[in-house]
């Protein structure tokens, strides 16, 4: 049977303060740092029940702190943190681009970062295509994110990611800050069904309003070399 997924969002940033999207890779901002304490409290509650067997970051700063200060008893009790780049955010602009990764194995040495295409933070050039920022790339990658994660023999998965990606990418959902959902895969594909506990997130911070999976993200033929 496929895993449960838990999508997180990551927590307030820097550069959701005032939208500084020219900050790059930003850290939590001081609101981020208690919003990952009310969810590491209700999330110890939430999922008492349910097996996670591993959390999958996206691999930039402000996801890998979101794990590390919300998910702590779960890393206390052996469970692994893998990074994967298919989880990151969908622009290239400076907030959205991370950092090289020998940075972050030094500075969060609890990750593994084994899974990191060895492209990443690339977004821009041909080799970083599959992570660009139009509608095929996005979508696309999406669907490889989940059918990594469709196959493995874990009970439960915890995502750390965006909430860009996770809302344009593959849920069609809203994501607060620190704010998360939980799904099942439907049927042999690579289809979703929320639980309804969720649907305006389980914090009940978000919008249950959904989108179009795809909307508002560039065609691909649209997009400037180098946006």
């Amino acid at each position: 049977m496929p895993p449960t997924l838990v999508l997180i969002r990551h927590a307030q940033a820097l550069h959701n303060v005032n939208e500084k999207y020219h900050l790059p890779d930003p850290n939590l901002s001081g609101t981020g740092l208690k919003q990952c304490l009310e969810l590491r409290e209700h999330l110890k509650t939430a999922l008492k029940d349910l097996d996670v067997g591993l959390i999958v970051v996206s691999p930039m700063r402000r996801t890998i702190q979101t794990a590390i200060l919300s998910l702590d008893w779960l890393m206390d009790a052996g469970v692994p943190v893998v990074a994967s780049a298919l989880w990151q955010e969908n622009s290239a602009k400076p907030c959205d681009t991370g950092s090289p990764i020998a940075e972050l194995e030094e500075e969060f040495p609890m990750v593994d970062f084994s899974w990191v295409d060895a492209v990443y933070p690339d977004k821009t050039s041909p080799a970083g295509a599959v992570y660009a920022f139009n509608r095929k790339a996005i979508v696309g990658r999406a669907q490889r994110a989940l059918g990594e994660l469709r196959g493995r023999d874990e009970k439960a998965v915890v995502v750390v990611s965006h909430s860009g990606f996770m809302r344009q990418g593959m849920t069609g959902c809203w994501f607060f800050n620190a704010d998360y959902r939980v799904f099942e895969f439907e049927g042999e594909g690579l289809g979703l069904r929320q639980w309804e506990a969720t649907r305006k997130g389980g914090l009940g911070k978000s919008f249950e309003e959904r989108v179009v999976v795809g909307e508002g993200i560039p065609e691909e033929d649209k997009v400037p070399v180098g946006a």
